[in-house]
């Protein structure tokens, strides 16, 4: 994937604060940089398998896969401290491809029982990043955007509803995040043309696919991740969530417009004021080139692909629909629906063989940081499991819950998970961390575990919105040339908006289910 240069959309980054030492020499003010969250899990994998040392050790009795309530109870362990030693060394390899003894529920490499590890999520999410990577190389992608935008430039409110959608359609099927980069050098020309401000062409992309990702319905990287950690199909709670997706598109898109309206009436009011750049810049947006035949086929496989994969894994039969086949695919087969795609997509876009092979190793190459993610975050919850704490913990949140209506229930899920969002930015480490201890407590409350997941993916899309840990975010920014402190003005009442009715729908969501 290509992005578009800083320089060719915004002015360049201030310089940096400067002091001068007792020499003479300009040094360099240091900021303060939040982890990345790599070493947010590696502290969080110490920091857990210190507190096994100290949390005591208990079980649950289990049926069909979930504890049974009212059956915690405390166990003795066998493994001593260099046995503990060894599971934190061997940590992401266990959330790799670690077995699970059935007879003394312990998770290490090799051996026999029921997997443990994230092989499966670990080689679909490199599948995925090779179909997405593939599908830029074409330029179908960004053209077609393209070719849209100019299409209804006569229409302002329409074309902002129009492409708010899209980028919110990519959110909610694959979690468009990274690949929005690569539209700001088009978006913000033709807003800039049209009348509008920066601030609308960032939101446009932005908070477009930013609210497509909180109201996943498919999105592999945190619907998938967190349903399979919850031990649920990926399709199970689909209904609520392309409910949410399209209420909630439909009130960013109102806000994003009634902004919009109001620079186009009176530019004076706008948080990033025109310069006369931006006026220059305007004047030279040019007329998007066509289509070829190609490009079109290609859209139209990049699609298809993503309904099919919807048709695989929703339970048409369980939701009363038989015209439908419930083919009840899950990773391994989705993994190998993208592959065969990326192929597909790389030959018909002419990228040849080799153009074709290098793109899917890109791709590959491009994700396989989010895909060591969950790694390291399966990795935690094999040391807890290991010491014999996570049902511990769950009894504890088991305590802290217990005698709230399931109304309540759902809305305590939703905030639970925001200060996990903020400190885990990344949506599939945040749920493989979170989903085994948080799933279970639904059993309790009688409510299903695919309502958990609806509630951390909420959470989490809505903190990714603003917060500063992430690069999606503060690289969207730099390239619109918005400043951080007028984005967060602007999102405050839409923000204080989305939580509210976020909650509502969960706990709607909890006393239907």
């Amino acid at each position: 994937m290509t992005t578009s240069s800083p320089s060719n959309v915004s002015p360049g980054p201030e310089p940096a604060e400067q002091d001068s030492d007792p020499h003479g020499a300009p040094a360099v003010k240091r900021r303060f940089a939040f982890p990345s969250a790599f070493t947010v899990l590696a502290a969080v994998t110490v920091g857990v398998w210190a507190l096994t040392f100290v949390i005591p050790a208990g079980r649950y009795d289990t049926e069909d896969g979930g504890p049974v309530p009212g059956t915690y109870h405390p166990v003795e362990l066998t493994t001593g401290f260099w046995d503990r030693l060894r599971d934190l060394f061997l940590a992401p390899v266990n959330g790799l491809y670690g077995v699970t003894d059935p007879e003394s529920a312990l998770t290490a490499p090799g051996g026999s029982g029921d997997f443990a590890g994230a092989a499966g999520v670990f080689l679909f999410i490199l599948a995925v990043g090779a179909f997405i990577t593939v599908t830029m190389r074409t330029g179908a992608l960004t053209r077609g955007v393209a070719r849209l935008a100019h299409r209804l430039r006569g229409h302002r409110t329409l074309l902002l509803v129009v492409l708010l959608t899209v980028f919110s359609l990519g959110g909610t099927t694959y979690g468009m995040a990274e690949e929005t980069l690569g539209f700001y050098g088009l978006m913000i020309p033709l807003m800039l043309t049209l009348g509008y401000d920066r601030m609308v062409a960032a939101t446009v992309i932005m908070v477009g696919a930013g609210v497509g990702t909180l109201a996943s319905t498919v999105n592999p990287f945190a619907t998938g991740v967190a349903s399979d950690s919850a031990g649920v199909g990926t399709g199970d709670g689909i209904v609520l969530r392309l409910v949410m997706w399209v209420c909630l598109t439909a009130l960013a898109a109102a806000y994003v417009v009634r902004y919009a309206r109001r620079v186009l009436a009176d530019p004076a009011r706008s948080l990033v004021p025109v310069t006369e750049e931006d006026r220059l810049l305007g004047s030279d947006a040019q007329e998007a080139e066509q289509l070829t035949g190609r490009q079109r086929t290609v859209l139209w496989t990049f699609a298809g692909t993503f309904l099919f994969m919807i048709l695989a894994v929703v339970p048409w039969a369980d939701l009363h629909i038989t015209f439908l086949p419930t083919l009840g695919w899950y990773f391994p087969e989705l993994a190998a629906l993208f592959i065969v795609a990326a192929i597909a997509v790389g030959l018909i876009g002419g990228l040849g063989e080799k153009g074709t092979a290098t793109a899917i190793t890109s791709g590959a190459g491009d994700f396989v940081g989010a895909a060591v993610i969950v790694m390291l975050a399966r990795g935690v919850t094999v040391v807890m499991n290991n010491a014999a704490v996570t049902d511990t913990v769950l009894d504890g949140l088991h305590s802290a819950v217990s005698g709230a209506s399931s109304g309540i229930f759902g809305i305590l899920m939703f905030l639970v998970n925001i200060p996990l969002a903020f400190f885990v930015p990344s949506s599939s480490g945040h749920a493989a961390l979170a989903m085994p201890i948080l799933a279970p407590l639904a059993d309790f409350a009688g409510v299903s575990r695919a309502l958990v997941v609806t509630a951390y993916q909420s959470a989490s899309g809505w903190v990714n919105l603003i917060t500063p840990t992430s690069a999606v975010v503060m690289g969207g920014l730099s390239l619109a040339g918005v400043r951080y402190d007028r984005y967060l003005r602007f999102m405050a009442p839409l923000m204080g908006a989305l939580l509210v009715v976020i909650a509502g729908f969960l706990a709607i969501g909890a006393t239907l289910d």
